[in-house]
C-alpha cells in the first residue's frame, strides 16, 4: 500500500543533497532538490491536448490505430513521423482486428475499469524527451515520459515501458503506455540502447532523437546512432560493399543488453524528475523541492518479451527502492548458469536449464526450415512465407553435413523437428516454428550475434550485411522516401522497412539472404553456411572463428541474471505455445530459481497461459486466429493485480496455468470473448497449480 512520506531532520536533508542525490542511482528523499541526473541530457518537452493529437494515440484515436496507416507529407516533420512510430509500434504488439477483441477487451476505448466506451481514447498531457548518456558513452539511450493530465500528484504511480524487441522508444506505447496512461500513471519509456538507430554508410545520414534524418557529421553526439568507423574506413566500406546500412542493436558495439535494467531505473528516475519539476514545492532558491518520490509513489516495473526481461533486470538491480513490483508478460530473460532444476509438465521431463537466447536462436536458425516440412507441422499457419524448395535443399544440406542422418526428405522433416524438441521446445510449439522462421529468427540469429560479440558493421560478420534490394534479392540504394520514415516504419531489426539481410559470400555475388546461394552446397537452402557459422559461435567448433566465439560468449555472459527479486512482489505470465521465447529456456527456469535463491521470502508468481504465443499481432493471420488467444489480456490482467496489491494490499495470484479455450471455426475467427481468456483463479485446483519442491518444477499439463 502507499507509504506515508519520512520527514528528515533539516541536517540530514542537507547531507544527503550533497552526497548521494548527486543522483547516479541514489535515494529520492522528500523535500531536497530536484537535482537532474548527471547522466541525462537535454530534455524536449511538448503538450497535447488530447483532441488534434495526444499521448498514446497521436491523435489517430482507436479507430485510426485500427486503419490505414497514416501518410507522412513531411518527414522532416517530428509530428508526423512520431504519428507513425506509435501507429506502427501500437500494432506490432496488439491485435487490431475487430474480432481479436480490439476495442472490446483491450484498446484505447475500454476504459481502466474495463468499461466499453464509444471514446477513441486519446489522452491528453506532456511528454518529455532525453538521451541519457549523451555521447559520453557512445550509448544515447533515449528516455521519454509521458505526464497524463489527470495525474494526480496526490496518488502518484509510475509504470515503465521499456521497449520489447529492438524497438524505439515508442515500443510499450501500446502495452504497459496505454495500461498506464488509462491509470492516469505517468509512463517512463526506454529503447534500451537498441531503438531504431539506422546509419545510411552510403550517405552517411542518421536519425535525431526525434526520428528527423540528419548528416552524420553535423549531428555529432545528437545522432540516435552512428556507426564507429572512420571517414576513411567508412569509404573502403563502401567501396567494397555499397549501400548498405549499420543499426544499432547490432553494430553500436555497447552489447546494450548488460544494461537494459540500468536503462529502465533510468526512465524511473527521469520520470520522478520531471514529476518533481512539475509539481515540485518552490524553495527560496526559486528551484524545485522533491514531493513524488519513492516513498509516496506506486512504481511498477512492467513491458513485454525484451521489455519485460529489462524490467526483471531493472528489480534485481535496484538498490534505492524505486520499483515496488513487477509485472510482465513473455520475458526474455537468461540467468546464470549453475545447477539446473528439473522442469517436469505430465509425462514431459526437461532437465536443460535457462539456455541463453543466442544458444536456442542459432540452433532453431539452423533445423526450423526443414522442421516445418514435418508431417506433424501440416497446417501451420503462414505457409506461404516458406520458400519450400529452398527448406528442402536445406533438409539435404544439413543431411550432408553429418547434422541430420535421416536419408528421406520425409524422415529429414521429422528429425529436424525431434531436435528442436529434445532440446526444450514445447510440442505446442510445433505449428509455429515456419512462421517464426519465415519472420523472425535469421535476423535475431544475425542481429545479436554481432550485438553479443561487439562486432563492427564493417566486419560483415559470417557474411551478413544489411542493405536494400531489388526482386532478384541484388543490393541497389534504398528508396529515399522509404529511409526518410524508417523511424517511424522500422522495428530496429531487419529485415525492417526497406532493410533486408544480405548474405555478401552468395554464389554469384552479393543477394538478399533467403535467396541466395550457399558455396559449400551451391544451393538455395536458405543459406545454411551463414546459419553454420553463427552456430559455431556459440558452440566454438570452428578453431578459426575461436576467438570471435570467445567474445560472443563473453558478451552472452555480461547478460545473465541471478533471478533474485530483492523481494520485491512480481507477476509473470507466458504463453505455453511461445515459439520465439520458450517457456522452458526463459519464464520456467526464472521462476524455479527465484525460489531456489529468494526461498520463503520469494513473491514471484507464474500464470502460464495455454493457447498463447509470443506475437499478438501475428493473430489476424488465418490460422493463427482460430487456434491461439491474445496474451495481452493476461498481461493487463497482471498489472491490474499489481497495482491492487500495491495500492490496496490485495493478493497476488497463486502459480498456475491458466486454460484458455480458442475461438476456432475457420478464418476469419468468431469474436473473441471473455469466455476464450478466463481469468486466473485466487485458489487453483492441484491440477493447475505450478509448484517447485527445491529441485523439481511441476507444471500441470
Amino acid at each position: 500500500m502507499k507509504r506515508a512520506v519520512l520527514a528528515l531532520p533539516a541536517a540530514l536533508l542537507s547531507s544527503l543533497a550533497l552526497s548521494a542525490l548527486a543522483h547516479e542511482g541514489g535515494p529520492l528523499v522528500a523535500g531536497t532538490p530536484n537535482i537532474a541526473p548527471s547522466w541525462l541530457g537535454q530534455v524536449i518537452a511538448a503538450d497535447y491536448d488530447g483532441v488534434t493529437d495526444d499521448l498514446l494515440t497521436a491523435g489517430l484515436g482507436k479507430t485510426g490505430l485500427g486503419g490505414a496507416a497514416p501518410a507522412v507529407a513531411d518527414p522532416t516533420d517530428p509530428k508526423q513521423l512520431r504519428r507513425l512510430a506509435i501507429y506502427n509500434n501500437y500494432r506490432a504488439l496488439v491485435d487490431v482486428s475487430p474480432l481479436g477483441g480490439y476495442g472490446t477487451l483491450y484498446g484505447p476505448n475500454v476504459k481502466a475499469d474495463g468499461t466499453v466506451t464509444t471514446d477513441e481514447g486519446r489522452i491528453a498531457g506532456t511528454e518529455y524527451l532525453a538521451f541519457a548518456d549523451r555521447g559520453r558513452g557512445r550509448q544515447n539511450v533515449t528516455l521519454m515520459v509521458q505526464v497524463p493530465a489527470s495525474f494526480d500528484p496526490a496518488n502518484a504511480c509510475i509504470v515503465t515501458g521499456t521497449s520489447s524487441g529492438s524497438r524505439g522508444v515508442y515500443g510499450a506505447i501500446g502495452t504497459s503506455g496505454e495500461w498506464g496512461l488509462k491509470r492516469s500513471c505517468a509512463v517512463a519509456y526506454a529503447d534500451k540502447g537498441t531503438g531504431n538507430g539506422v546509419h545510411d554508410l552510403q550517405n552517411n545520414t542518421i536519425n535525431l532523437i526525434d526520428g528527423v534524418r540528419a548528416d552524420a557529421a553535423t549531428a555529432g553526439d545528437d545522432s540516435n546512432f552512428t556507426a564507429r568507423l572512420s571517414d576513411l574506413a567508412r569509404q573502403q566500406f563502401n567501396a567494397d560493399t555499397p549501400n548498405r546500412f549499420a543499426v544499432k542493436h547490432a553494430h553500436s558495439q555497447q552489447n546494450p543488453e548488460k544494461d537494459w535494467g540500468r536503462d529502465t531505473l533510468r526512465a524511473i528516475e527521469f520520470a520522478f524528475y520531471v514529476l518533481n519539476e512539475k509539481f515540485g514545492t518552490p524553495g527560496p532558491d526559486g528551484k524545485k523541492r522533491r514531493t513524488i518520490v519513492p516513498a509516496n509513489t506506486i512504481v511498477i516495473a512492467s513491458s513485454v518479451s525484451n521489455g519485460a526481461g529489462a524490467a526483471l533486470a531493472a528489480a534485481e538491480e535496484d538498490r534505492y527502492g524505486l520499483i515496488d513490483g513487477v509485472a510482465v508478460s513473455e520475458p526474455n530473460i537468461q540467468i546464470n548458469p549453475r545447477r539446473d532444476p528439473v522442469i517436469k509438465r505430465g509425462a514431459l521431463t526437461y532437465t536443460g536449464g535457462s539456455k541463453p537466447l543466442y544458444d536456442y536462436f542459432t540452433f532453431a536458425n539452423l533445423y526450423q526450415p526443414c522442421a516445418a516440412l514435418s508431417a506433424r507441422a501440416a497446417g501451420s499457419p503462414g505457409a506461404a512465407f516458406l520458400i519450400v524448395p529452398f527448406a528442402q535443399n536445406r533438409c539435404a544440406s544439413l543431411a550432408a553435413k553429418g547434422l541430420l542422418a535421416s536419408t528421406t526428405l520425409a524422415a529429414q522433416a521429422e528429425e529436424a523437428l525431434d531436435k528442436l524438441l529434445a532440446y526444450g521446445w514445447e510440442p505446442d510449439t510445433i505449428l509455429l516454428h515456419l512462421s517464426h522462421y519465415a519472420l523472425a529468427t535469421p535476423a535475431i540469429a544475425m542481429t545479436y550475434s554481432n550485438s553479443y560479440g561487439r562486432f563492427s558493421v564493417a566486419d560483415n560478420l559470417c557474411g551478413f550485411s544489411f542493405g536494400a534490394v531489388d526482386a532478384a534479392g541484388t543490393p541497389i540504394p534504398a528508396p529515399a522516401a522509404a529511409i526518410a520514415t524508417i523511424f517511424g516504419t522500422s522495428n530496429g531489426v531487419p529485415p525492417t522497412g526497406a532493410i533486408q539481410i544480405i548474405n555478401n559470400d552468395s554464389v554469384g555475388g552479393p543477394r538478399r539472404d533467403a535467396l541466395s546461394i550457399s558455396p559449400s552446397t551451391n544451393l538455395q537452402d536458405y543459406n545454411v553456411d551463414g546459419a553454420l557459422c553463427q552456430r559455431e559461435l556459440w558452440t566454438g567448433a570452428n578453431r578459426d572463428r575461436l576467438r570471435e566465439a570467445l567474445r560472443v560468449r563473453f558478451g552472452i555472459a555480461e547478460v545473465q541474471k541471478s533471478a533474485d527479486l530483492n523481494r520485491k512482489p512480481a507477476l509473470i505470465v507466458h504463453g505455453r505455445n511461445d515459439t520465439l521465447v520458450p517457456v522452458n529456456f526463459s519464464s520456467r527456469p526464472y521462476y524455479a530459481r527465484n525460489q531456489q535463491v529468494e526461498g520463503r521470502h520469494s513473491r514471484l508468481s507464474y500464470i502460464e497461459v495455454t493457447n498463447a504465443q509470443h506475437f499478438d499481432a501475428f493473430l489476424p493471420i488465418p490460422g493463427f486466429d482460430t487456434r491461439y488467444v491474445p496474451l495481452h489480456v493476461y498481461f493487463n490482467r497482471a498489472l491490474d493485480a499489481m497495482y491492487a496489491h500495491l495500492a490496496n494490499g490485495a493478493l497476488l495470484p497463486p502459480s498456475q496455468v491458466v486454460r484458455t479455450t480458442p475461438r476456432g471455426g475457420t478464418s476469419p475467427a468468431p469474436a473473441l470473448t471473455s469466455a476464450n481468456v478466463p481469468a486466473w483463479s485466487a485458489n487453483p485446483p492441484a491440477a493447475d497449480r505450478i509448484t517447485f519442491d527445491g529441485t523439481t518444477l511441476t507444471i500441470p499439463d
